[in-house]
């Protein structure tokens, strides 16, 4: 397994910073991401992660991947900067995971629409789920 995350952070003028890890399953923890294998399919979970909002008690399934698909999983949330009611600092991350199970080519995630697409992006204030134009 392998993991390419690349963060722009306005703090630092969207200048990317990139970083690839390896290993096995279970690095995409940092993710708040669970993976498990269900016969030769690849189960994706999203796990509870530190995130202030919006709040997650349990996984909550993603999608189960057969062999040579991919999957693409958008999240945003709120984090507080710590948890001390005196500091109401907060950041934000939109995040864009791209799953696969198996080989595929290398421009797997951007030459085809993936077999699977899960949006879980919320209005990050509460409320109705925002509107997403493409």
């Amino acid at each position: 397994m392998a993991i390419h995350d690349v963060l722009a952070d306005e703090a630092t003028g969207y200048l990317r910073q990139e970083s690839v890890a390896s290993g096995d399953l279970d690095c995409a923890h940092d993710l708040d991401l669970g993976l498990t294998w269900k016969g030769d399919a690849l189960v994706a979970d999203r796990l509870p992660g530190r995130a202030a909002y919006p709040r997650q008690s349990g996984p909550a399934r993603l999608c189960t991947l057969r062999p040579g698909e991919i999957a693409t999983h958008r999240a945003n949330s709120r984090f507080t900067v710590t948890t001390c009611a005196c500091n109401p600092s907060w950041y934000y991350e939109d995040w864009l995971i791209f799953i696969g199970h198996g080989k595929s080519a290398p421009d797997a995630f951007t030459a085809r629409e993936p077999d699977h697409a899960v949006d879980h992006r919320v209005h990050l204030y509460g409320g109705a789920r925002r509107r997403i134009v493409t």
